[in-house]
Protein backbone atom coordinates (compact mmCIF):
# COMPACT_ATOMS: atom_id res chain seq x y z
CA UNK A 1 0.00 0.00 0.00
CA UNK A 2 3.14 2.43 -0.25
CA UNK A 3 3.53 2.47 3.26
CA UNK A 4 7.75 1.38 2.97
CA UNK A 5 8.06 3.66 -0.35
CA UNK A 6 6.77 6.43 1.87
CA UNK A 7 9.55 5.76 4.38
CA UNK A 8 12.37 5.18 1.41
CA UNK A 9 11.10 8.46 -0.46
CA UNK A 10 11.64 10.72 3.55
CA UNK A 11 14.69 8.79 3.04
CA UNK A 12 16.04 9.65 -0.20
CA UNK A 13 16.06 6.30 -0.97
CA UNK A 14 13.48 6.52 -3.97
CA UNK A 15 12.60 9.20 -6.28
CA UNK A 16 9.64 11.66 -4.88
CA UNK A 17 7.19 14.45 -5.97
CA UNK A 18 6.22 17.67 -4.18
CA UNK A 19 8.05 18.36 -1.37
CA UNK A 20 9.56 16.73 1.79
CA UNK A 21 9.82 18.77 4.72
CA UNK A 22 11.27 18.32 7.72
CA UNK A 23 12.33 21.27 10.97
CA UNK A 24 11.67 24.16 8.22
CA UNK A 25 13.88 22.41 5.73
CA UNK A 26 12.84 21.44 2.21
CA UNK A 27 14.57 17.44 2.30
CA UNK A 28 13.09 15.95 -0.85
CA UNK A 29 15.35 15.35 -3.53
CA UNK A 30 18.05 15.58 -0.91
CA UNK A 31 20.53 12.56 -0.84
CA UNK A 32 20.05 10.01 2.54
CA UNK A 33 23.70 11.35 3.73
CA UNK A 34 22.59 14.74 3.75
CA UNK A 35 19.12 13.89 4.58
CA UNK A 36 20.91 12.03 7.87
CA UNK A 37 22.46 15.23 8.54
CA UNK A 38 19.23 16.62 8.88
CA UNK A 39 18.91 14.70 12.54
CA UNK A 40 17.14 12.04 10.23
CA UNK A 41 17.43 7.90 10.92
CA UNK A 42 16.53 5.01 9.20
CA UNK A 43 15.44 1.73 10.44
CA UNK A 44 14.89 -0.46 7.35
CA UNK A 45 12.39 -3.88 7.42
CA UNK A 46 15.45 -5.54 5.93
CA UNK A 47 17.91 -5.33 8.91
CA UNK A 48 20.58 -4.68 6.98
CA UNK A 49 23.43 -5.21 9.26
CA UNK A 50 27.24 -5.30 8.57
CA UNK A 51 27.72 -9.00 8.75
CA UNK A 52 31.08 -9.66 9.34
CA UNK A 53 31.51 -6.67 11.31
CA UNK A 54 30.89 -6.89 15.67
CA UNK A 55 27.48 -6.03 17.35
CA UNK A 56 30.04 -3.25 18.74
CA UNK A 57 31.61 -2.17 15.13
CA UNK A 58 28.24 -1.87 14.01
CA UNK A 59 27.25 0.39 16.65
CA UNK A 60 30.12 2.66 16.18
CA UNK A 61 29.06 2.68 12.43
CA UNK A 62 26.14 4.89 13.97
CA UNK A 63 28.31 7.42 15.05
CA UNK A 64 27.15 11.15 13.87
CA UNK A 65 30.21 13.52 14.20
CA UNK A 66 30.02 16.18 16.73
CA UNK A 67 27.17 14.33 18.33
CA UNK A 68 28.04 14.60 21.75
CA UNK A 69 29.85 11.86 23.26
CA UNK A 70 29.91 8.65 21.16
CA UNK A 71 30.25 6.64 24.26
CA UNK A 72 27.64 7.82 25.53
CA UNK A 73 25.26 7.11 22.89
CA UNK A 74 26.32 3.42 22.46
CA UNK A 75 26.01 2.82 26.11
CA UNK A 76 22.47 4.15 25.70
CA UNK A 77 21.91 1.65 23.07
CA UNK A 78 23.42 -1.00 25.19
CA UNK A 79 20.91 0.00 27.97
CA UNK A 80 17.75 -0.13 25.45
CA UNK A 81 19.00 -3.43 24.44
CA UNK A 82 21.39 -5.12 27.27
CA UNK A 83 21.31 -8.40 25.04
CA UNK A 84 23.58 -6.57 22.76
CA UNK A 85 25.64 -5.56 25.14
CA UNK A 86 26.21 -9.27 26.29
CA UNK A 87 26.89 -9.91 22.30
CA UNK A 88 28.94 -7.18 22.01
CA UNK A 89 31.87 -8.88 20.57
CA UNK A 90 29.94 -11.22 18.43
CA UNK A 91 29.98 -10.81 14.88
CA UNK A 92 26.47 -9.28 13.36
CA UNK A 93 26.08 -11.84 10.95
CA UNK A 94 25.63 -14.98 13.43
CA UNK A 95 22.79 -12.70 15.47
CA UNK A 96 19.17 -14.17 15.68
CA UNK A 97 16.33 -12.88 13.45
CA UNK A 98 15.11 -9.94 16.60
CA UNK A 99 18.98 -9.32 17.81
CA UNK A 100 20.00 -8.18 14.39
CA UNK A 101 16.45 -5.85 14.59
CA UNK A 102 17.76 -4.64 17.31
CA UNK A 103 21.09 -3.69 16.76
CA UNK A 104 19.60 -2.32 13.34
CA UNK A 105 17.36 -0.05 15.76
CA UNK A 106 20.67 0.55 17.87
CA UNK A 107 22.71 1.41 15.51
CA UNK A 108 20.78 4.36 14.55
CA UNK A 109 19.73 5.60 17.63
CA UNK A 110 23.40 5.78 17.96
CA UNK A 111 23.39 8.48 15.41
CA UNK A 112 20.55 10.37 17.94
CA UNK A 113 18.28 11.15 15.37
CA UNK A 114 15.56 13.92 15.71
CA UNK A 115 12.79 11.83 13.52
CA UNK A 116 13.24 8.16 13.18
CA UNK A 117 11.70 6.60 10.94
CA UNK A 118 11.14 2.45 11.40
CA UNK A 119 9.65 0.01 9.01
CA UNK A 120 8.25 -2.90 10.43
CA UNK A 121 10.29 -3.59 13.60
CA UNK A 122 8.29 -6.51 15.04
CA UNK A 123 7.89 -8.13 12.40
CA UNK A 124 8.86 -11.87 12.45
CA UNK A 125 9.98 -11.51 15.82
CA UNK A 126 9.72 -13.21 19.76
CA UNK A 127 6.97 -12.11 21.90
CA UNK A 128 9.96 -10.74 24.24
CA UNK A 129 11.72 -9.32 21.73
CA UNK A 130 8.88 -7.21 20.51
CA UNK A 131 7.93 -5.62 24.08
CA UNK A 132 11.32 -5.01 23.79
CA UNK A 133 11.78 -3.09 20.88
CA UNK A 134 8.34 -0.77 21.62
CA UNK A 135 9.58 -0.26 24.83
CA UNK A 136 12.44 1.61 22.99
CA UNK A 137 10.56 3.44 20.52
CA UNK A 138 8.41 4.77 23.29
CA UNK A 139 11.54 5.85 25.33
CA UNK A 140 12.59 7.46 22.19
CA UNK A 141 9.20 9.27 21.57
CA UNK A 142 9.16 10.22 25.50
CA UNK A 143 12.70 11.92 24.82
CA UNK A 144 10.80 14.11 21.90
CA UNK A 145 12.50 11.89 18.99
CA UNK A 146 9.83 12.20 16.64
CA UNK A 147 8.59 8.66 15.24
CA UNK A 148 7.38 7.46 11.98
CA UNK A 149 6.44 4.23 12.23
CA UNK A 150 5.40 1.47 9.97
CA UNK A 151 4.08 -1.43 12.10
CA UNK A 152 1.42 -4.25 11.37
CA UNK A 153 0.62 -5.22 15.25
CA UNK A 154 -1.74 -2.67 15.83
CA UNK A 155 -2.01 -2.71 19.58
CA UNK A 156 2.49 -1.73 19.19
CA UNK A 157 1.64 1.15 17.13
CA UNK A 158 -1.48 2.69 19.13
CA UNK A 159 0.84 1.97 22.44
CA UNK A 160 3.29 4.31 20.83
CA UNK A 161 1.06 7.12 18.29
CA UNK A 162 0.26 10.46 19.08
CA UNK A 163 -1.64 10.10 15.44
CA UNK A 164 -2.23 7.33 13.19
CA UNK A 165 -2.67 7.56 9.48
CA UNK A 166 -3.75 4.31 8.01
CA UNK A 167 -3.01 4.06 4.26
CA UNK A 168 -4.65 1.91 1.70
CA UNK A 169 -3.88 1.53 -1.95
CA UNK A 170 -1.13 4.32 -1.81
CA UNK A 171 -3.48 7.15 -0.69
CA UNK A 172 -4.16 8.58 3.20
CA UNK A 173 -7.51 6.79 3.85
CA UNK A 174 -7.34 7.81 7.97
CA UNK A 175 -5.89 10.40 10.19
CA UNK A 176 -6.35 10.94 13.43
CA UNK A 177 -6.04 9.91 17.19
CA UNK A 178 -5.40 6.01 18.02
CA UNK A 179 -8.44 6.55 19.98
CA UNK A 180 -10.50 7.86 17.06
CA UNK A 181 -9.11 5.44 14.83
CA UNK A 182 -10.15 2.59 17.42
CA UNK A 183 -13.42 4.16 17.15
CA UNK A 184 -14.07 4.05 13.29
CA UNK A 185 -15.12 0.47 13.16
CA UNK A 186 -15.45 1.05 8.84
CA UNK A 187 -12.01 1.36 8.64
CA UNK A 188 -10.57 -0.99 11.33
CA UNK A 189 -12.93 -3.61 9.18
CA UNK A 190 -11.73 -1.89 5.37
CA UNK A 191 -8.16 -1.69 6.10
CA UNK A 192 -6.81 -3.35 9.42
CA UNK A 193 -8.86 -6.32 10.45
CA UNK A 194 -8.63 -9.91 8.50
Amino acid sequence: SGRSTLLKAVMGFVPASGSIAWQGHDIGGLRPFEIARHGVGYVPESRDVFAPLTVHENLRLGEKPGAGSAQSSIDEAYRCFPALRERAQVRAGVLSGGEQQMLSLARTLVGQPRLLLVDEPTEGLAPAVVATVATCLKDQRERGVAVLLVEQRLSIALDIADRCLVMGAGRIVFEGSPSALMGNAYIRKEWLEI
